[in-house]
């Protein structure tokens, strides 16, 4: 087994885990840990490669998911942010008779746009994207906090706390954030989604610029056993700018 540090809150009696976004860390949860922690038993990790667990080499969606769940709880529910969100949707498609149910949020199963119309990121803003973090990775980093947060009424507040979260534990290095990238740019888990019979609850940024909203409706139609909700006036990171709202969604589930 591969040691992974954790941090583990809350006193309720269903674990459930929280994977982080590109870029980031566990801390960015601290904003909804109060309000769930008597309902979960919470489990905060920083994906092999980031925060304190920086020390890993570079590697894909699927090994970073085998070594979670090397380390993991069974029967849990399994919560990923954004790039987390296709971890999180990793392990449901290879374990999903262990787990308690998977909640992905302001991600997609495949996050780049293509001539089919599937809404996402551009392949030439990516690969733009990729090529700026080699260059300067404070200025790229900043950039894409913007994004996170464009159109939220509290949008520097946002920034401030997500910066907060980057500076509390040691930065990945540019090859661990460039192979997250190559991760966004290659994953596509969408035909393999359709097979897990767990609960799973999609949750969306109405005002988000990474991952459109048109990406919920594909989806719905695409899973119907799924559900969805898209936060009126969030963007990428609703759990910063909305907590109470986000945590709501949460305990419910």
């Amino acid at each position: 087994m591969t040691n992974l540090y954790w941090r583990i809150i809350g006193k309720g009696k269903q674990n459930i885990i929280l994977l982080h976004g590109w870029g980031l860390n566990s801390q960015v949860w601290n904003t909804i840990i109060p309000k769930i922690s008597s309902r979960f038993r919470i489990y905060l990790i920083d994906l092999p490669g980031y925060g304190v667990n920086y020390n890993f080499s570079p590697m894909n969606v699927s090994s970073i998911a085998n070594i979670i769940w090397e380390n993991a709880p069974k029967d849990s529910i399994w919560l990923g942010w954004s790039f987390g969100g296709l971890v999180a949707s990793r392990i449901a498609i290879d374990h999903y008779k262990h787990i308690k149910g998977l909640i992905t949020v302001a991600s997609s199963p495949y996050f780049i746009s293509d001539k089919n119309g599937w809404p996402g990121i551009s392949k030439e803003v990516i690969s733009n994207f990729e090529n700026q973090l080699i260059m300067n990775y404070k200025h790229t980093i900043e950039h894409f906090l913007m994004l996170q947060t464009f159109g939220t009424l509290n949008s520097q507040k946002d920034i401030y706390i997500l910066k907060n979260a980057i500076i509390e534990q040691p930065i990945p290095t540019v090859e661990n954030l460039s192979a997250g990238i190559k991760s966004l740019r290659t994953e596509d888990l969408r035909k393999e989604l359709k097979n897990i019979s767990v609960p799973f609850l999609r949750i969306y940024g109405y005002l988000d610029s990474l991952v459109p909203r048109k990406v919920s409706i594909l989806l719905d139609n695409m899973y119907p056993k799924s559900s969805s909700i898209i936060m009126r006036d969030s963007a990428h990171a609703p759990f910063i700018s909305h907590p109470d709202e986000f945590s709501k969604y949460i305990c419910n589930f």
